[in-house]
């Protein structure tokens, strides 16, 4: 296959997203276990049984409709043969809320083809929300069309952050930028999913998001979601920025340079 149409893809990726989202949903309910990973093995950075069946659930069914595409996942080390197409995977992002019963997780699916993003789908199991999004096409919430907040100053936003693993040891913890900004806006949230944050900057919810060390699958499909959505993605720093920038930052695009200049100060 030469070429692959984002529309054609996009049910592929939802049918995809929507039944991880119920394996999600079945160890929501019946019990799941809690592994430590990384190497600190704090119990901090974890992961579930419903990481793992939703990653490998998602895995199989793109090695057997595609079989020659590349895979990056949360979960599981994959090794790229070089496809100009990659899938990027979080088979459930916000873990920790999962674990604690706190209900603000989801499903994230990107597609990039030549290493552009053209098409990426969240969905939010409890809500039944689906978020989706094509290159040039538009985002939209359950097949409606949405777009970014009109909010045009910081003391009447929503801003939306969150904080590394490593936060009780590096200096790189985001408390700094946190203390920054909390005092000017109208309100703060840290929700605990990079992803649905994203999702909520798309559809008005939220009217900006930034945060430090995310990692790819934590923002690939994120990411179109707002541009799609009439946003602005940059780095801290206001430059341009992708899928394995250290650093994001996702707004209404009205207020994007006040708050790009408040993370400049710290």
């Amino acid at each position: 296959m030469e070429t692959i149409a984002p529309h054609e893809i996009m049910p592929f990726i939802m049918r995809l997203a929507e039944k991880a989202g119920q394996i999600i949903m079945s160890y929501y309910r019946d019990g799941f276990r809690v592994h430590g990973k990384g190497p600190r093995k704090d119990g901090i950075d974890i992961v579930t049984d419903a990481d793992t069946a939703s990653e490998n659930f998602i895995m199989a069914e793109i090695r057997r409709e595609f079989p020659g595409h590349d895979i990056l996942t949360e979960e599981t080390l994959t090794e790229t043969t070089g496809s100009k197409w990659l899938w990027i995977v979080d088979p459930l992002d916000g873990t920790v809320n999962f674990s604690h019963g706190y209900p603000a997780f989801c499903v994230s699916i990107g597609f990039m083809e030549n290493q552009e993003l053209i098409a990426g789908v969240v969905r939010d199991p409890l809500r039944l929300e689906s978020f989706s999004a094509v290159r040039s096409g538009g985002a939209f919430l359950n097949g409606d069309p949405m777009t970014v907040s009109k909010a045009d100053g910081l003391s009447r936003s929503i801003i939306a952050t969150g904080f590394p693993y490593d936060r009780a040891y590096s200096p790189i913890n985001n408390v700094a930028e946190f203390c920054k900004v909390v005092t000017k806006v109208q309100g703060m949230r840290r929700g605990g999913s990079a992803a649905l944050d994203l999702s909520y900057v798309a559809c008005g919810r939220l009217d900006g998001f930034w945060e430090l060390k995310l990692k790819p699958w934590d923002m690939a499909a994120g990411m179109l979601l707002v541009q799609e959505a009439g946003g602005t993605i940059t780095d801290r720093h206001g430059k341009a920025t992708s899928i394995h920038t250290d650093s994001i930052v996702a707004t209404n695009s009205r207020l994007h340079e006040t708050l790009i200049g408040l993370l400049a100060e710290v």
